[in-house]
C-alpha cells in the first residue's frame, strides 16, 4: 500500500475542491465484509490526472461522470482518475470491505459476555480508505452525507444526529465540512443515557454487558461534560459548532479516545467495571476534556498538513488539563500531568527518535502517525504553558479566537496560528516558536548559591540549552515548630538566561527551580539542596512541588547522577507519608517499572522487591482506618505486582478480599492471579476457573495474559505461536498475551525467544499493519533482558531486517532505553 507524501498532498489540494461525500454502508452482509457506496462531488480546478484512495476486499465497480472506470487499475490503495478535465465531477465507487480486528478503519467485535456484536471506526490517521473512498488528506474538507443499513435492533450514531428510517436504515443529517479523518461510525445494540445541555442533545453510550457500570457514572461523566463544554463557551468566542455532542465507550479501542466531531469514542476501560482511585477518575475527566478541546482545535480548524499534529495535540493536551482545572471538581490535575504525563514528554525527548514540537516537514502519512507521542502531547502541552506564563492568558485567549474566527472549518498551520497570536501581544511570539516549537531536546536549569562577604548570598541559574524559561524558584525554611515541615519563605519569579545574580537573604534550607511547573526543563538541587530534598521530600508544603522535585530524582537515576537504589530508598522514606495519590502512583510505577524490573542487576532485585513491599505494607497499615480507600487500594495493586512469594496473596485470592478490605473484584482477581502465574504458584485449570467466572471481554484478556505468564515452556511455545505465527489475536488479545510473556523472574526459560522476536516481529508488522506492529515494539519487546547481546540483536534487526516505520520507531525507542538502563546499572554498581 502507497502512503500519501506531503508533496502528493499539497499537488492534490491544488487541484481539487472536494464538495460533499455521500456515503451507503451495508453493515449487514455478513461477518467479515460490508459493503460501501461512495458518491464524491468534487471540482477540478484545471486539466490533470489525479487519485482516490480505496482499500477493499472487492471493487465492484467505479464511474467517473457516468464512465465506468476499470476496476483492474487499482493499484494498492490508489484508484487512479485520469484525464479530468476543469470543472465538476461526481465520481461512484461501489466497494466491499473488511472489517478489522486491530481497532482500524471499521473495527468489529463480538462480546463474549452475551454475544452481542459491536461496530465503530476509527479512521484516523489514514484509514478512511478502509472504510470507503476517499481523497484522504485533511486539507481536503467536505460535507459527509451518510446513510447505513444495520442489523434490526441496533442503533447506529455518527458525527451527527441520526434518524432511524425503518427497515434497518439509519440517516444522519449532513455535517459541516469536516476533514475525511474525522468521520465517526459506531452500530450496535447499544445501551445508551441520552439528556439535553443548553438545547444540544448528549449521549453516553456503552455495550449493554457494561449498562450498569456506566448507568453508576452516569451523573458524574454528564456533569463533567456539561462543565467543560460551558467552560470552553466562555473562553471562546465561536461556539460549539455540531448539531450533538455523544460519547461513545467501544472495545478493543487503541488509543484513550478520538475527537471524531459529534461523537467522541472512547477505550471502554473508562466505563470502570472494578474499583478506581478519585486520581483515575480525574484522568477519565480529562480525557473528557480534551476530547472537548478538539471540537475548537482540530475539527473546527483543522491542520492543513500533518507536521502541525501539535495544533491539535499540545492545545487539547493543555486545555484539557487547565480546563479541567478550573471547572470541576478535579482541581489539582497539574499535579497528575507532571507526575504521569510530563516524564513521558521528557523520556521521548532524550531519544534519537525526537523531533520538535512543530517540525520542519514531515514527509508522508506513515511518519506522521509515529509523531503522536509524548513529545506531540506532553512536550507541547508543557511548551503552550510555558507560553501563557510568558505571555499572560488574556493575550493567549485574544489571540486563539483570532485564531478560529480566521479559520474557521477550514485549515491552518503553524504560520497562521503564530499570525492570530501576534495581532494579540507585542512580544514576539515567531521568536518564542523558534525557540520553543522548531528545536529538540531537554534544557537542564542548575542553581548554584553564592556567598558574599557580608553574609548574604545570590542566586544564579545556568541552562544547558537553548530556550529561554520564565520559572520560580521556590525558597524554602526548615519550620522551627515542626520538624516535619519546609516553609516557603518566598517564590523568586526568575527569567532566564538572567541578567544578574539573585540575591537570596540567608541561605534556604532547600531551594525548588521551577516551582508550579510552569515550564519544561530538568532541574538540578544546589548540594545543600539535594541533601534537603533527599531527607527532607514529605514536607514540602504542596503536591506540585513535590511532583517537581520526584521528577528531579526520576531525571538523576535516568541520567546516572542518583543511584537507583537510593531512589528506592528515598520511596521508602517518604512516600509512607504521601497524601497525594498521583504522586503514590507514579513514583510507584516508576520504582517497579523501571528500577527493580531494569536499573538493577538481577541479583539485586530481591532486594529491591522486599523493600518496595515493606513500603506497600506501611502505606496499607496507614489506610486500616478506611478514611484514603484510593491510597489503599494503589497499595494493594502494588504490593500484588511486587510479591516475591505466592501465600499471602493466594489467600486474598482464595479469601476474594484483603484483611480489612478491599475485595478483590475482577481486576484486582487477575492481577492477583497474573502475579501467580509467574511465580508459578497456580495453572490452567485455575486459570480456566476464573475465566468462567469473568467470561467478560477484559476477563479473556486476563486469561491471555496469565496462561502467557506460567513458567512453563508449553505455555511460552503457545504464547509465542498466537503472536507471532498466527493473525487471529485482536489487537487487546494480542497485548495482553505479550505483556505476560516476558517476567524477569523467567529470564531464563525465555532467553531462546529474544533472539527470536528480533528475527520474526518485522515480518509480523509487515504482515498486520501498523497498530499491532506497534503493539509488538512496544509490549513484545524483551525489555527484561537488559544486556548487551540484546543491544547488538536488536541493532542488527535495524540494519538489516528493514522492519516497518511503526515497529522501526518502537525498536530505536525500546533500545534507547535498553542502553539507558545498561548505563544506569554501571552507575549503579560504582556509585553504592
Amino acid at each position: 500500500m502507497s502512503v500519501l507524501t506531503r508533496d502528493e498532498a499539497q499537488t492534490r489540494a491544488k487541484l481539487l475542491d472536494v464538495r460533499r461525500y455521500t456515503i451507503d454502508l451495508d453493515l449487514t452482509s455478513g461477518d467479515e465484509t460490508f459493503d460501501a457506496l461512495t458518491v464524491i462531488q468534487f471540482t477540478a480546478r484545471a486539466d490533470a490526472d489525479t487519485f482516490v484512495e480505496l482499500k477493499p476486499a472487492e471493487l465492484r465497480s467505479a464511474t467517473l461522470d457516468g464512465h465506468p472506470l476499470d476496476p483492474g487499475t487499482l493499484t494498492g490503495n490508489r484508484l487512479p482518475l485520469t484525464g479530468l478535465t476543469a470543472g465538476d465531477h461526481e465520481l461512484r465507487v461501489d466497494a466491499v470491505m473488511s472489517y478489522s480486528r486491530t481497532g482500524e478503519g471499521m473495527h468489529r467485535f463480538t462480546d463474549p459476555t452475551d454475544g452481542e456484536t459491536y461496530l465503530y471506526t476509527q479512521l484516523f490517521l489514514d484509514d478512511v480508505q478502509r472504510v470507503f473512498a476517499a481523497f484522504d488528506q485533511p486539507d481536503l474538507k467536505a460535507v459527509f452525507d451518510l446513510t447505513v443499513t444495520a442489523p434490526d435492533g441496533w442503533t447506529v450514531l455518527a458525527n451527527s444526529v441520526t434518524e432511524h428510517l425503518g427497515d434497518g436504515r439509519w440517516k444522519a443529517a449532513p455535517t459541516p465540512l469536516i476533514s475525511t479523518y474525522l468521520v465517526a461510525v459506531a452500530a450496535g445494540p447499544w445501551h445508551s443515557v441520552r439528556t439535553e445541555h443548553r438545547g444540544l442533545p448528549f449521549g453516553l453510550h456503552c455495550r449493554r454487558s457494561l449498562a450498569a457500570h456506566l448507568d453508576a457514572d452516569a451523573d458524574e461523566l454528564l456533569d463533567i461534560t456539561r462543565q467543560c463544554y460551558d467552560r470552553y463557551h466562555e473562553k471562546f468566542d465561536e461556539p460549539y459548532p455540531f448539531d450533538s455532542y455523544d460519547q461513545a465507550f467501544v472495545p478493543e479501542f487503541n488509543a484513550g479516545a478520538m475527537e471524531n466531531p459529534g461523537l467522541v469514542t472512547f477505550r471502554d476501560e473508562f466505563v470502570y467495571r472494578s474499583a478506581v482511585t478519585d486520581t483515575e477518575r480525574q484522568t477519565r475527566a480529562m480525557v473528557i476534556a480534551h476530547e472537548m478541546a478538539h471540537m475548537w482545535f482540530g475539527d473546527l480548524v483543522t491542520l492543513r498538513w500533518w507536521d502541525d499534529i501539535w495544533l491539535n495535540e499540545s492545545f487539547a493536551e493543555y486545555m484539557g488539563y487547565q480546563t479541567l482545572t478550573e471547572a470541576t471538581r478535579f482541581t489539582d490535575t497539574w499535579t497528575d500531568f507532571g507526575v504521569v504525563r510530563k516524564p513521558w514528554g521528557y523520556d521521548a525527548d532524550q531519544r534519537p527518535s525526537t523531533h520538535p514540537v512543530a517540525p520542519d516537514a514531515v514527509d508522508d502519512t506513515a511518519a506522521a502517525l509515529l509523531n503522536f507521542d509524548g513529545i506531540s502531547y506532553a512536550k507541547g502541552a508543557s511548551a503552550l504553558r510555558q507560553l501563557v506564563t510568558w505571555l499572560g492568558e488574556k493575550d493567549f485567549l485574544a489571540g486563539i479566537n483570532t485564531h478560529f474566527a480566521r479559520h474557521r472549518f477550514g485549515n491552518a498551520a503553524l504560520a497562521d496560528f503564530l499570525d492570530s497570536l501576534a495581532s494579540a501581544t507585542e512580544r514576539d511570539v515567531h521568536a518564542w516558536a523558534d525557540a520553543w516549537l522548531r528545536t529538540t531536546g531537554v534544557d537542564t536549569l542548575t542553581p548554584t548559591v553564592a556567598s558574599a562577604p557580608d553574609g548574604t548570598r545570590t542566586l544564579t541559574v545556568t541552562r544547558a540549552g537553548q530556550r529561554p524559561h520564565r520559572v520560580a524558584v521556590g525558597v524554602y525554611d526548615q519550620d522551627l515548630t515542626d520538624d516535619d515541615r519546609l516553609v516557603l519563605r518566598e517564590r523568586l519569579h526568575l527569567d532566564i538566561p538572567q541578567d544578574d545574580p539573585q540575591p537570596l537573604g540567608k541561605a534556604p534550607a532547600l531551594l525548588v527551580l521551577n516551582d508550579g511547573d510552569l515550564t519544561y526543563a530538568k532541574v538540578r538541587f544546589d548540594p545543600r539542596s539535594a541533601d534537603t530534598v533527599l531527607t527532607r521530600l514529605r514536607a514540602l508544603p504542596e503536591p506540585l512541588t513535590r511532583a517537581v522535585a520526584w521528577n528531579a530524582l526520576r531525571d538523576a537515576v535516568r541520567d546516572g547522577e542518583l543511584p537507583a537504589a537510593r531512589y528506592l530508598d528515598t520511596a521508602r522514606d517518604h512516600l509512607p507519608h504521601e497524601t497525594d495519590l498521583a504522586l503514590v502512583q507514579g513514583v510507584l510505577a516508576f520504582a517497579i517499572g523501571q528500577i527493580t524490573d531494569r536499573y538493577l542487576a538481577p541479583d539485586r532485585r530481591p532486594a529491591a522487591l522486599a523493600t518496595l513491599t515493606g513500603l506497600c505494607r506501611d502505606l496499607i497499615r496507614r489506610t486500616e482506618d478506611g478514611d484514603n480507600p484510593g491510597l489503599r487500594l494503589i497499595a494493594v495493586r502494588h504490593l500484588v505486582d511486587v510479591s516475591a512469594h505466592p501465600d499471602a496473596i493466594a489467600a486474598w485470592l482464595a479469601d476474594g478480599t484483603v484483611p480489612g478490605g478491599p475485595e478483590l473484584d475482577p481486576e484486582l482477581r487477575w492481577r492477583v492471579l497474573g502475579r501467580l502465574a509467574v511465580l508459578g504458584a497456580t495453572d490452567e485449570d485455575t486459570i480456566a476457573a476464573e475465566l468462567r467466572r469473568d467470561p467478560s471481554a477484559t476477563g479473556q484478556e486476563g486469561a491471555a495474559r496469565c496462561r502467557a505468564a506460567l513458567p512453563d515452556p508449553d505455555a511460552k511455545r503457545r504464547a509465542w505461536d498466537a503472536m507471532f505465527s498466527t493473525d487471529d489475536l485482536s489487537n487487546y488479545l494480542f497485548t495482553a498475551t505479550a505483556r505476560g510473556f516476558w517476567q524477569p523472574e523467567q529470564a531464563d526459560l525465555v532467553r531462546e525467544y529474544v533472539p527470536r522476536y528480533f528475527k520474526e516481529a518485522p515480518a509480523l508488522a509487515a504482515r498486520r499493519g501498523p497498530a499491532i506492529a506497534a503493539a509488538a515494539g512496544r509490549f513484545a519487546f524483551p525489555a527484561h533482558a537488559v544486556d548487551g547481546e540484546t543491544l547488538r540483536l536488536g541493532e542488527k534487526c535495524l540494519r538489516k531486517a528493514d522492519p516497518t516505520p511503526a515497529l522501526r520507531r518502537k525498536l530505536i525507542d525500546e533500545l534507547d532505553d535498553l542502553a539507558r538502563a545498561l548505563k544506569v546499572r554501571g552507575h549503579g554498581s560504582e556509585g553504592e
